[in-house]
């Protein structure tokens, strides 16, 4: 990216979206001393950013995860990198560093993943990368990242791979049990067992980690 006017390299046009009032002032603020980035927009809600990346056109979208009321950074990030023509990239900015966020949010299209107590220098290093289609990760994200791909896949019984292989078709607890003829108390009881060997606690935490661990057929 150029700028004809400077004849140098044109700033990352970054679109912010976060919730919290407060957290957005002080990115703007941040970010409006950061050399070659200029802020070209802010969104409260994931639907707000989708409408002003549609008419701004940003390099970089910085997104949260947890968004509200609305769709939430995870199907907003989704929705933005699968449009057509010139889309932007998404790098997430958030608390959150759970394995399931992470992989629901590297799924869904994120160039990078940062937690909120980055350095500013890290930032602005990382919305650059991001510019560029480089992938940008904070240090213990990193890490976690590595660390799954080390650890083995979880052994799972053929039922809960079963219930599993449904859960992931959106299908709830009386549904699973009727497509697998077993009772709702059966289907809880291996849930709860699936939740504790892939150590998550939701069901989209469940499914997002069998996709990243190839547990799906």
């Amino acid at each position: 990216m150029t700028d004809p006017a400077a004849g140098g390299p044109a700033p990352v046009r970054i679109l912010v979206c976060d919730d919290h009032v407060v957290v957005r002032a002080g990115l703007l603020a941040l970010l409006d001393s950061a050399p070659g980035i200029e802020v070209v927009g802010e969104a409260g809600t994931g639907e707000e950013a989708l409408a002003l990346a549609a008419r701004l056109a940003p390099d970089v979208v910085l997104m949260d995860l947890q968004l509200g009321a609305g769709i939430d950074g995870v199907e907003t990030t989704r929705r933005l990198t699968a449009g057509t023509g010139r889309v932007p990239h998404v790098l997430v900015l958030t608390t959150y560093d759970t394995d399931a966020d992470i992989t629901r949010a590297i799924e869904a299209g994120a160039t990078g993943y940062l937690l909120k107590a980055e350095r500013p220098e890290e930032l602005f290093a990382a919305i650059h990368a991001a510019a560029q289609g480089r992938t940008a990760l904070s240090g213990p994200v990193a890490g976690r990242v590595m660390a799954n791909l080390r650890k083995p896949r979880p052994a799972l019984t053929d039922h809960e791979r079963d219930i599993l292989a449904q859960l992931a078709t959106g299908l709830g607890n009386r549904e699973i049990a009727r497509a697998l003829f077993i009772s709702e108390a059966t289907v809880k009881t291996h849930l709860r067992r699936i939740y504790d060997k892939l150590g998550v606690d939701t069901r989209a935490g469940a499914v997002a980690v069998a996709k990243e661990q190839r547990l799906l057929p």
